[in-house]
């Protein structure tokens, strides 16, 4: 009766400590896994928002575009806005815009500006210099600068600067979001302010 409950206590006391080990190996993975899982989340959440900025910020820059081209008819710089879309661009539509698609848009572009100067409308100007320039630029501005901070440096140049011109013109931070269209104009370049700014705090992170 001793003896085999001797051998069990025994075998207990060896097994004890191994299990231990072991138990406290996989709890340290799921330590190490949860603080990935954690951290990749982390920089894939960042790295949409600022996918996710850049889109907006190009679209709030095509929207002013086309605004003024319309019914803001406004004396800022406004042509400012065309190397502005060229530098936030989103790589998908700024490489289908450069591919073979934007070359026979910009040949179109020149024929009817070239021969047909009457059936060419003035609001056509800033969107085909927009094409010319994707499809003509050297790759020095088309993947170094753009893809580099200095491309989000002169967007954030641009954004102020529009930011500014527009409160000025409008007579006051106040009178821009009071008068005719103030709101949306007001958003539309606060918006191409808030891609750069974002971009560049990360990069300096």
């Amino acid at each position: 009766m001793g003896r085999p409950e001797f051998l069990r206590l025994r075998t207990e006391d060896v097994a004890s400590p191994t299990a231990g080990l072991i138990q406290s190996d996989i709890d340290e993975l799921k330590v190490a896994a949860k603080k990935l899982v954690k951290d990749a989340a982390k920089l894939g959440g960042l790295g949409f928002g600022t996918s996710f900025l850049k889109w907006v910020a190009s679209f709030a820059a095509i929207y002013l575009l086309i605004l003024d081209r319309t019914n803001w008819r406004t004396n800022m710089l406004t042509s400012l806005l065309v190397p502005y879309i060229f530098f936030s661009l989103p790589s998908t539509l700024f490489h289908f815009l450069r591919g073979d698609f934007g070359k026979w848009v910009a040949f179109i572009a020149v024929v009817l500006r070239l021969f047909f100067p009457r059936h060419f409308p003035d609001w056509l100007e800033m969107p085909g210099s927009l094409i010319l320039l994707l499809v003509v630029a050297p790759n020095f501005f088309a993947h170094t600068l753009k893809d580099d901070w200095v491309g989000v440096a002169i967007c954030l140049a641009i954004g102020c600067y529009l930011l500014q011109e527009h409160i000025r013109a409008s007579g006051g931070f106040r009178n821009s979001f009071t008068q005719s269209h103030g709101i949306s104009n007001t958003v539309g370049i606060v918006l191409l302010i808030v891609y750069p700014v974002w971009s560049l705090v990360l990069h300096v992170l």
